[in-house]
């Protein structure tokens, strides 16, 4: 080659380097900027400002993101974000909550921008015709809205929980969003409910002192746990939230609690067995399995870092991994998406198979318990078989409640599943023994409950008039509570940051 050819070769390659540099110049300064133009405050966020729209005027991206919540385009094995009918899927949680709002209905959770909705849709909350009706305390609608810290700041925490559910029908309508977890001035995460902070104290530990880490987790805690109405302290009658973590965050933990202190959610209507309600222990759960020993929180898996137009924020819609492995599990995982699925998958199946067996063992024990009380059993005779009805439920319920258990902590899952499995064929013996003393030496018939709509019927629920009543409701007062809710907020215009 000669060294003309040389000099020209030279000369084209030190131009492309030279070009290549400039185009890479450019776009880290075009990213800059566009970086410090995105984040320039358009409006004044208050604190306890409950409108999700306002804090999107300042964070587009994180709120654009956040909207994808109301998507319900995605399903896995077990759940995902569209709507699906658990009853209806399986009828045997129609007995199992026979005299509990769960038995007339319970649905798949969607995503938080469907809070609100679902909420007042739900037969649980019932059909109230007029304030202070209905069968459900002001107290659930805790973890559904940003509007709850802005009401507790206004009327006290007390003053919140006190009352029936249709009371603040009004008040409650923003979903869960931007104010439940951040900061007004500096955007840090917070704890914005006062049951988490106070199930710290009960644990001699101060939440101020956890990491920025833990905060991505804790901030979710305010709401996926375990919890009950305390109607006895701080303030008498009240149903104050609390979360039952004095002996810890474990099952047993938390049965110990309730037994101590002879609580129950309610009677069940059947086997007259003062039952317990697992809400959602998610958070237990996850503080029980390998991503949580491992220093993993929930942000890291359900709202992972995403990048658009040079800029790094966490992706607000708040979803399963699997929606996106990618950006959740093969960010640490480096097996193929497949595989990491399937894994999940794998574990999930087992778990079910184990649970669906412990649901018909149930729905006899409660049968079996019936019966008992029918042919004449003493309260004597049925208390120790009521007690292993009660922790073999419970138990169950804190396995399936718990969204995503299984994935979570499939191992303590699993565990939990198998004792409550023991004391549930440990109560049918002891029925067994007893039916046989009462005269009775036949199989109790189990019930024809294929359908959510017969087990309905077998339970005695009269579900025309309850759909009827919603109805009604629906009709009649939910648009009142938003007439007076847009009253409300026409009151506090958004203030630009240019008018300062």
């Amino acid at each position: 080659m000669s060294s003309k050819l040389k000099n020209w070769l030279l000369f084209i390659a030190t131009c492309l380097v030279v070009i290549l540099l400039a185009m890479l110049g450019s776009n880290i300064t075009e990213r800059k900027s566009e970086s410090q133009f995105a984040y320039q405050p358009q409006v004044k966020i208050t604190e306890f400002e409950p409108r999700n729209e306002v804090w999107g005027e300042n964070f587009p991206r994180q709120y654009q993101s956040f909207m994808k919540t109301k998507e319900m385009n995605f399903s896995t094995m077990l759940n995902g974000n569209q709507e699906k009918d658990i009853l209806e899927d399986s009828p045997e949680l129609v007995v199992l909550w026979a005299g509990y709002g769960f038995s007339k209905d319970y649905n798949a959770p969607r995503g938080h921008g469907y809070a609100i909705k679902d909420i007042r849709e739900t037969l649980r909350t019932g059909g109230p015709t007029g304030p202070g009706t209905g069968p459900m305390p002001s107290t659930c609608w805790t973890c559904k809205s940003p509007d709850v810290p802005r009401l507790m700041n206004e009327i006290g925490i007390s003053e919140f929980y006190a009352g029936k559910w249709a009371d603040k029908g009004a008040e409650i309508v923003n979903p869960i969003g931007c104010a439940d977890c951040h900061d007004n001035k500096t955007m840090a995460l917070k704890i914005s409910r006062p049951a988490l902070i106070e199930a710290f104290e009960s644990m001699g530990k101060d939440i101020n002192d956890a990491s920025h880490q833990e905060m991505r987790s804790l901030v979710c805690a305010q709401c996926h746990v375990e919890y009950y109405f305390n109607k006895k302290e701080p303030k008498k009658g009240v149903p104050y939230l609390t979360f039952p973590w004095a002996n810890g965050m474990t099952v047993e933990g938390a049965e110990k609690y309730y037994d101590d202190i002879n609580f129950s959610d309610w009677t069940h209507s059947m086997s007259k067995t003062p039952m317990l309600k697992a809400q959602h222990p998610g958070y237990e759960t996850f503080q029980q399995g390998i991503h949580a020993k491992r220093g993993v929180s929930c942000a890291d898996c359900h709202m992972p870092y995403k990048t658009e137009g040079g800029q790094k924020f966490t992706d607000h819609h708040i979803q399963s991994p699997l929606s996106n492995p990618a950006n959740s599990c093969q960010v640490c995982h480096r097996q193929e998406e497949k595989e990491l699925i399937e894994n999940v998958y794998s574990n999930q199946r087992k778990v079910k198979e184990r649970t669906k067996r412990l649901e018909k063992i149930l729905v006899r024990t409660h049968v079996e318990a019936k019966k008992a009380w029918d042919l004449g059993a003493t309260e004597a005779q049925m208390k120790p078989i009521l007690m292993d009805i009660r922790h073999a439920q419970w138990r169950w319920d804190y396995a399936v409640a718990s969204h995503g258990g299984s994935f979570h902590a499939p191992v303590e899952i699993s565990r939990i599943v198998t004792t409550a499995t023991d004391k549930a064929q440990e109560a049918r013996i002891k029925l067994a023994r007893l039916l046989a003393d009462l005269g009775y030496d036949k199989e109790v018939p189990y019930p024809a409950i294929e359908t959510k709509a017969k087990a309905q019927k077998y339970i005695g629920l009269d579900m025309p008039k309850l759909e009827k009543e919603k109805k009604t409701f629906e009709k009649n007062i939910i648009p009142k509570w938003l007439e007076q809710a847009k009253a409300r907020e026409a009151k506090y215009p958004t203030e630009t940051v240019s008018s300062k």
